[in-house]
């Protein structure tokens, strides 16, 4: 089998899409697939292009046996809609242009947002005889309305009819969630809907992290007590709901947000402006020291803004703190409640947004260690039975050699 993955972003950068996708390339590699990766310069989330990248058009390198084709993007710190638009569009303009000299595929699978990026993918597909696959892992034109991000009634509407174009041009339409999925199958017939959940990766052989070294290192006690957030610090996290609790918990609770995004320099601002000394803001460091800051927290934090919209998403750093067996605060309603909160037990719920719920569940939490710790075990049974990349890879894979032999 021959698939080509198309993406804006891959490896060596950090995040949920980069290392969900980077962990299907190397899955359908080592069963005996012969994988292609397209995709940008890395650049996020700084949004420079990093050294060594720097000043090229096209480069192509192997990572662990997997060919990857880069392709110059267009890039800017500062943030803005029109900037980001300008970036969209210009690695879709230099994928197709580097896609020309890929070898013909089987399948395409093209990862969104940016929903853009679908142009791109289309045209190659038919290029290269290629079934397209359209990954949406967020419910791009919907979720930029709901946020506010976009505002203009024409782009939305040019946005919605090139979303259902794309997906009636796909082989295959696989969603990160079961709520994307109902979405997408509500909405259009003709391609097969697949559940493409994100997940974790769980050594064959636990591996011991010193999180105590990590503590005191970055200056906190044995008594002090850690809720730790790690990913985007952007507009969907509301993450406003965390500095303003930090005013209302008990001495000693402390909160850090580490990571990067547009909505970083306002929190920080806000920060100094209620004086919520008790939070810290980190920047992000490489995944392989992930494991040892998570293991030396003793809680984790997953926060989305209370929208209808969310009610259908599972933040994929639910996964990492499972792996490493911690307990979750979690403000997001609906499917990852449902499947986190009330099957796994893994964790508390507080109403996304609600500044006093999140300081009453912290409170319950800090209140009973042994609860926590049990809470710690129970996602990471969880996760491993439902939640486990291999799995999750393995059947995808199946699906799509039967389709292609079928």
């Amino acid at each position: 089998m021959r698939v080509i993955i198309l993406t804006q972003y891959f490896p060596p950068e950090t995040g949920a899409p980069q290392n969900r996708l980077w962990a299907l390339a190397r899955g359908f590699a080592k069963r005996g697939a012969r994988v292609t990766v397209l995709t940008a310069m890395p650049n996020y989330p700084a949004m420079k292009v990093m050294e060594g990248y720097r000043g090229k058009w096209f480069m192509k390198e192997s990572m662990d046996g997997i060919t990857v084709h880069r392709a110059w993007i267009h890039t800017s710190a500062r943030g803005g809609m029109l900037r980001r638009l300008a970036s969209y569009f210009s690695f879709v303009l230099t994928s197709l242009l580097a896609g020309l000299k890929l070898p013909r595929a089987d399948y395409l699978l093209c990862e969104s947002p940016p929903l853009f990026l679908g142009w791109s993918a289309w045209i190659l597909s038919r290029l290269k005889g290629a079934k397209m696959i359209f990954n949406i892992s967020d419910l791009w034109p919907e979720s930029a309305e709901k946020l506010g991000l976009v505002k203009n009634r024409t782009a939305l509407g040019l946005a919605r009819w090139l979303e259902m174009f794309l997906y009636r041009k796909s082989f295959m339409v696989t969603g990160q969630t079961q709520g994307i999925v109902d979405n997408i199958a509500g909405r259009v017939s003709g391609p097969q809907v697949y559940w493409l959940p994100n997940g974790a990766d769980f050594p064959d052989h636990g591996k011991a992290h010193d999180g105590a070294s990590w503590r005191r290192e970055a200056g906190y006690g044995v008594e002090d007590f850690l809720f730790l957030y790690a990913g985007i610090i952007g507009h969907a996290q509301g993450l406003e709901v965390v500095l303003h609790a930090a005013k209302k918990v008990p001495d000693g609770v402390k909160f850090i947000l580490l990571g990067d995004g547009p909505e970083k320099e306002r929190l920080v601002n806000l920060k100094s402006e209620i004086r919520a000394d008790n939070v810290a803001f980190m920047d992000p460091v490489p995944k392989t020291e992930m494991p040892r800051i998570l293991a030396g927290a003793d809680a984790g934090i997953v926060p989305l803004r209370n929208l209808p919209l969310f009610r259908g998403a599972i933040p994929s750093k639910i996964f990492e703190l499972m792996v490493m067996k911690k307990p979750i605060l979690l403000g997001v309603d609906g499917e990852a409640r449902r499947h986190f909160i009330d099957r796994a037990g893994a964790g508390l719920f507080f109403t996304p947004g609600d500044t006093e719920d999140l300081s009453a569940r912290v409170r319950d939490m800090i209140a009973d260690r042994a609860h926590m710790r049990e809470m710690g075990l129970n996602g990471h049974a969880y996760a491993r039975e439902h939640f486990d990349r291999q799995k999750i890879t393995g059947a995808f894979y199946s699906q799509l050699e039967g389709a292609l032999h079928g």
